[in-house]
């Protein structure tokens, strides 16, 4: 069995659950890359491990299979590291490629130059190889070369997943500035959600949340309904892919209603979750209303409730949520004692306003945007008397 290194990108802050999924997935020497400024986490695994991790996984961006870590002072070095790598045994020339780079503290000039340097080794290394070579596609490219440099460190990955891996195959309908689906998952594990605990998203715009408890409650593999990159290389193993997906799918269970329950001002986000649930074939999982977050009541004795609130930035109204956020903070108090409440937000005013104290704080990021979890225990007479902790998950 050989094993090879790997590294999931997956949003900032996330790092901690997805190690921990990926260790359930089969990958070993796990390490995360927390407060490193690239979140993500890197591990080791086989063929299988990646298979898996790819269709399994609910919180990766992407799966990068590490080709080279060397060092490097110039562009030139680069260029050479690049040109010197066996490409032709990985894919075909006749694939189209794309190369993207990132950068921490690196000392040379111009990104845009590096990444130009990668595509002519490539390229240069196929003409050499066979005569011909890849053309660049910017928009689907069939395989996609990262190149990640530190100060001193050149590293190169190839992307065994093809497009983002929060891409389920399935969403219609977005709503009004939802959140990526692997982020949503995160969340839930960051909240310790547990399929046949209830769940409740009051402000559930296209139903991101609801859609991955749902999926996570029958044990759909998230990626059963997609296409992955590494189908292309030419080292694939279909038998092996073929055996890693039937074992997932033997697990999922048929679609059956889950204490999932979604609600939402607008009409229209009802609407919008409902099919994105449809299309996932997941609408009798779910149970969906209109209606004001100001008026409804817990759906059960106790539960998890998660939402992403508006915020000033999204909704150009913050005089509006000036009203809003105390508002809420008074109906939780009332209606929703014995709960947990995860509020995920980049508005600066809400923990201010919302007048619960946070149990803890988890900074987050939603793409570049710096966020906040903020968890609060709902119990009998307020939030008094109960411990502030910024490090982690208070005691059951």
């Amino acid at each position: 069995m050989t094993l090879h290194d790997f590294f999931a990108p997956c949003p900032r802050g996330l790092e901690s659950v997805l190690a921990a999924e990926l260790e359930g997935l089969g990958a070993s020497s796990v390490q995360g890359h927390e407060g490193s400024g690239r979140g993500g986490v890197r591990f080791r695994g086989d063929w299988r491990t990646c298979y898996r991790a790819n269709l399994e996984s609910r919180i990766a961006s992407r799966i990068l299979w590490r080709l080279a870590c060397l060092p490097y002072a110039s562009e030139n070095d680069v260029y050479e590291a690049t040109r010197a790598l066996p490409w032709s045994d990985w894919f075909d020339p006749a694939l189209t490629l794309r190369v993207y780079v990132a950068a921490i503290q690196c000392p040379l000039r111009s990104l845009d130059f590096i990444t130009l340097r990668i595509k002519d080794a490539v390229c240069d290394a196929f003409r050499a190889a066979s005569g011909s070579r890849p053309s660049v596609d910017t928009l689907q490219p069939d395989m996609r070369i990262h190149g990640f440099l530190d100060a001193r460190t050149f590293s190169l990955y190839l992307d065994t997943s093809g497009d983002a891996l929060f891409k389920r195959g399935f969403r219609n309908e977005g709503g009004v500035a939802p959140i990526r689906e692997n982020l949503a998952a995160g969340i839930l594990a960051l909240a310790g959600w547990q399929p046949g605990v209830p769940l409740l998203d009051p402000m559930c715009g296209g139903g991101t949340f609801l859609l991955e408890a749902a999926q996570r409650s029958l044990d759909i593999a998230p990626g059963s309904g997609r296409r992955f990159a590494f189908e292309k290389f030419k080292g694939f193993d279909p038998g092996l892919w073929a055996g890693v997906r039937r074992t997932a799918l033997a697990r999922q269970r048929p679609p059956v209603r889950q204490p999932l329950f979604g609600s939402d001002l607008h009409g229209t986000a009802v609407a919008a979750a409902r099919a994105n649930l449809s299309a996932a074939g997941l609408a009798e999982v779910v149970m969906l209303k209109q209606a004001n977050v100001l008026e409804i009541s817990a759906p059960a004795a106790s539960g998890i409730l998660v939402a992403n609130p508006p915020y000033g930035v999204r909704m150009g109204e913050p005089e509006r949520l000036l009203v809003l956020y105390p508002a809420l903070g008074s109906v939780l108090k009332k209606r929703f004692s014995g709960w947990r409440v995860y509020l995920f937000s980049a508005d600066p005013l809400l923990p201010k306003h919302i007048r619960l104290a946070a149990s803890r704080r988890i900074p987050l990021f939603n793409g570049a945007r710096e966020c906040r979890l903020l968890e609060y225990r709902m119990v009998a007479g307020g939030m008094r008397g109960v411990r502030r902790s910024d490090e982690g998950p208070l005691p059951a």
